[in-house]
């Protein structure tokens, strides 16, 4: 699913902006975060290292603000009747998906932002330290090296770092 939405943004944008801003915003969007910047990034034929930095940093920049505001902009948006119901599931299904963040708290954390699965990441990650009360100077490094593990990990699968190791 990332790798559609990132080359219909890389097909929709391509002419109107540059390769690294392009990989840069896809990287700040929810759900496509990092791992869908760097499959844009390689799309357009970003060199790698260059690729990992602008995903990393576009990925990062906007988490320090969901940990400080995303409670304030939700407690606002349950004030709307009809947001009210969406901003609950969303909780709910975060909450859901942190088992393991709660059972091990920062580890579980780093885990779960770190491991590039459907549904995880830095966004909800930041969610979930934030609805579980985690402190923002514990959540975001953890954070942080969730998404380096994640770029590792994606960046073995989408520039095939393997083959150029030797391995």
């Amino acid at each position: 699913m990332s790798e559609t939405i990132a080359e219909y943004l890389v097909n929709s944008l391509g002419d109107k902006f540059s390769a690294e801003f392009i990989a840069f915003f896809v990287s700040m969007l929810p759900i496509l975060e990092l791992r869908g910047g760097l499959i844009a990034a390689k799309l357009m034929g970003i060199e790698f290292f260059k690729a990992f930095a602008i995903c990393y940093i576009g990925n990062m920049l906007p988490i320090p603000f969901i940990l400080l505001f995303i409670r304030k902009i939700f407690n606002y948006l349950k004030k709307i009747p009809r947001i009210e119901a969406i901003i609950e599931k969303l909780e709910a299904r975060s909450l859901r998906k942190a088992d393991n963040v709660k059972k091990y708290r920062l580890l579980g954390l780093f885990i779960f932002v770190g491991i590039p699965l459907p549904g995880t990441g830095a966004w909800t990650g930041a969610l979930i330290a934030d609805l579980l009360d985690i402190r923002i100077k514990h959540s975001l490094p953890v954070i942080a090296l969730g998404v380096l593990l994640a770029g590792i990990i994606i960046s073995i699968l989408s520039y095939g770092l393997l083959g150029l190791l030797g391995f």
